[in-house]
Parts: structure tokens; C-alpha cells; sequence
């Protein structure tokens, strides 16, 4: 079987971030499923979820848009510890975007349509040709 070339370089993944990732893949809450299923349907991209950078894992992640979505909940409120995980994946050229819970549960449209922005405008130009008329 062949693989595609990745699109961008990945960040080195510390080994118990890896190993973490792979236990919280099956642990999902319910706001992560919900979003994951219309992330990886309905947007563009190549999406990876509970994905390790360095020794953080990280919720959603195109690489190719250098962004990084996450889903709080209520022990995220003001965290110090969730303002250096945030400024180490900026200095890595990723933007980080936050979301509560509840709004994934109440306005999902909105959620969907904020992300789909930001993949857009932080996603290199197509190599493709335009379409034909």
C-alpha cells in the first residue's frame, strides 16, 4: 500500500503524548464525535484527531492549515496551563482555535462555519487548475 506524501512537516511527538493520543481516540466525549464526524464530512482538509504536537495532544488538526481546534470544558475556564500549550503551537505557526462544548452542542452551523474560515484562509493556494466551464 502507498502513501501520499505528507503536506507539511510534523512536529516530533513525545512517546507518552503518543501513547495518550492513542487511548483518548477511543474515549472520545460526545462533543468531540459530533464535531469529528462533520469535520472530517463536511470541511476540507485532511483532519487527524487527538493529534500529539511535542508533548501536547491536540484535538483537531489539518496540518495543512497550521490550525489546531479544541473543545473545552468547563476545567479549561481561564487555565494558565492551557495559555502555554497555546503559545508553544503558535510558535510552531499554528493558530489555535477554542470552542465550548455547549456551543457544539446549541450552534454547530456556527462552529462549522467559523472553522471552515479559518481553513480557508490559512490554507496554502491549490496547485489544481481551475475548473472548466
Amino acid at each position: 500500500m502507498w502513501h501520499l506524501p505528507r503536506e507539511v512537516p510534523r512536529v516530533p511527538r513525545h512517546p507518552f503524548a503518543a501513547k495518550r493520543a492513542k487511548e483518548l481516540r477511543a474515549d472520545l466525549t460526545d462533543a468531540e464525535v459530533i464535531l469529528w464526524q462533520n469535520l472530517r464530512f463536511d470541511l476540507p482538509g485532511r483532519w487527524r484527531r487527538q493529534e500529539p504536537i511535542g508533548r501536547y495532544i491536540c484535538d483537531f488538526v489539518p496540518y495543512r492549515s497550521r490550525l489546531v481546534i479544541e473543545l473545552d470544558g468547563d476545567q479549561h475556564f481561564d487555565s494558565a496551563h492551557d495559555q502555554i500549550r497555546d503559545a508553544f503551537l503558535r510558535s510552531l505557526g499554528f493558530e489555535v482555535m477554542r470552542f465550548w462544548n455547549e456551543e457544539v452542542y446549541k450552534v454547530l452551523d456556527e462552529v462549522l462555519e467559523t472553522i471552515y474560515f479559518a481553513v480557508q484562509d490559512r490554507s496554502p493556494p491549490s496547485s489544481d487548475p481551475p475548473p472548466l466551464p
